[in-house]
């Protein structure tokens, strides 16, 4: 083999090898972030009194919540990239935002008259909430399961559900810019079965794609 034909060969091997897992994992949670964005702007947008919304901490409390359970997601599946990984401990990390959130309810449920429970916990966008949420986690689920297949976990199903956590948290922060329902109880039940709903297609996805 002439040198020049070798040199194209080592070129043509290094410009062919996959991106290292952690760093695909880094660039899903960036693309699949700008994508969800741009699609948010474009089919709903922000809230109209998005203005006045940002000076109430019951909304400002929805983007603590959801933000700290996609960070603890993507941090999570860092940590079972690797078949001989293991969550351990770090698995605790996902109680994080869940017991973030039951504290607001609780102090909600303290403060608010009981007769206004029940209509704050309804709220006027469950219907909205239940099908923006995962139709926005499309995007980042798809480029998360990518960036896992990059890795090898030993755990395909938990992968995949971190993998629908980290996208449900994402398409929830975005989603919650545009929701007038600002109440934790209703946060608690909506916000919660629509990204449980993708963390379970996420769980399937993975116990199908990521399994080896």
């Amino acid at each position: 083999m002439k040198t020049d034909d070798l040199i194209t060969a080592l070129v043509a091997d290094r410009a062919a090898k996959p991106p290292k897992p952690k760093a695909a994992i880094m660039a899903a949670a960036a693309g699949g972030a700008v994508i969800a964005a741009v699609l948010f702007l474009s089919i709903i947008g922000f809230r109209n009194d998005i203005a006045a919304a940002v000076e109430t901490y019951r909304f400002l409390f929805k983007f603590v919540v959801t933000l700290t359970l996609a960070a603890s997601a993507i941090a999570l599946a860092l940590q079972v990239l690797r078949p001989e990984a293991s969550p351990g401990r770090w698995l605790w990390g996902i109680a994080i935002a869940p017991g973030l959130l039951l504290l607001a309810v609780v102090a909600e449920l303290v403060v608010m008259p009981s007769a206004t429970w029940m209509p704050r916990l309804i709220g006027t966008n469950a219907r909205v909430c239940l099908t923006v949420i995962p139709l926005l986690s499309i995007v980042p689920l798809t480029a998360f399961l990518w960036a896992l297949r990059q890795g090898a976990p030993a755990r395909p199903g938990l992968a995949g559900a971190l993998a629908g956590l980290g996208a449900g948290g994402i398409a929830a922060t975005l989603y919650a810019s545009h929701c007038t329902d600002d109440s934790p109880l209703f946060v608690m039940t909506w916000y919660s079965l629509a990204i449980g709903l993708v963390t379970l297609v996420g769980y399937l996805a993975g116990k199908r794609w990521l399994a080896w």
